[in-house]
């Protein structure tokens, strides 16, 4: 594993934008890992471990998360996420093509640019989003995020990962205490606490409405596999038939007992994905 630092613009000035980067470098099979909301480029490790003697995996740090910069609030949205990810791609790939792999947020992520003219993604792959989340899936996580709490060790911040996250799969010890470490940062103070600005809640608090962009998946003509753990709350069944009724390019897999979202860390769920990208 690498790590990656490059600079980008947003509307007050410029930020510095983090990514791992793992495999040969002059591979020109690409994978871009994109994390969910309150995660970040580590998450995606076991996953990334996985793919490296085939793809060159790329996974970013978006902005506010991991150790990318923090920055005013106003700009933890898609209309900054999205050129940040197209000057990620130009880094990274240039005229090449990618895979794109995002889980929730980095899924709509991906939704927006295959949705865009000429855009650079060959297979997209989303994990656990679509382009319709109901209220009651957004209330819920408005409900944990951005509370800024402080842990004085990383058996705490374990402690917490795990109650908040019940439903994320059978994962094992070390890969719980894996994403404590990797989902936590050293303050000031001396404590942790976990590796986001607490301030992305606040533009994510205005949307007291269901999230949708059924225009774009509608443009979206590459192929695409939709996952979807079979008790989450963010991707429901019936958003699925809905999406492989309006676009035929897309197919699905479904993990029985997970909830939002399969972490991928688990050798079946990246089987699943390593089986759809060889197929281009």
């Amino acid at each position: 594993m690498r790590q990656h630092y490059f600079m980008n613009m947003h509307k007050d000035g410029f930020h510095r934008l983090a990514y791992t980067e793992w495999g040969d470098p002059a591979n020109r099979e690409i994978v871009v890992c994109a994390h969910g909301l309150t995660l970040n480029s580590r998450y995606f490790d076991w996953f990334a471990k996985a793919c490296e003697d085939h793809y060159r995996v790329i996974c970013p740090d978006v902005v506010g998360r991991g150790k990318s910069d923090w920055v005013e609030f106003q700009h933890y949205w898609y209309d900054q996420y999205i050129p940040d990810a197209a000057a990620l791609l130009a880094r990274v790939a240039g005229t090449d093509k990618v895979n794109w792999v995002g889980t929730s947020m980095g899924g709509l992520i991906g939704i927006e640019i295959a949705s865009k003219k000429d855009h650079p993604i060959k297979r997209l792959v989303l994990n656990d989003v679509g382009p319709f989340v109901p209220k009651e899936g957004l209330q819920g996580i408005a409900n944990y995020i951005g509370k800024d709490e402080r842990f004085k060790n990383h058996d705490e911040v374990e402690a917490h990962l795990r109650k908040l996250y019940p439903k994320f799969g059978d994962l094992t010890d070390v890969q719980w205490r894996h994403l404590a470490r990797v989902g936590s940062l050293l303050t000031e103070d001396g404590d942790l606490r976990l590796a986001y600005d607490p301030d992305i809640r606040l533009n994510f608090a205005k949307v007291t409405g269901d999230f949708e962009v059924w225009d774009l998946w509608e443009k979206i003509d590459i192929p695409v596999l939709i996952l979807r753990g079979s008790e989450s709350g963010i991707l429901t069944q019936e958003t699925l038939d809905e999406m492989l009724r309006r676009n035929p390019n897309a197919s699905c897999h479904v993990f029985e007992g997970i909830g939002h979202a399969p972490p991928l860390m688990a050798g079946d769920q990246i089987d699943i994905v390593l089986d759809f990208l060889a197929q281009g």
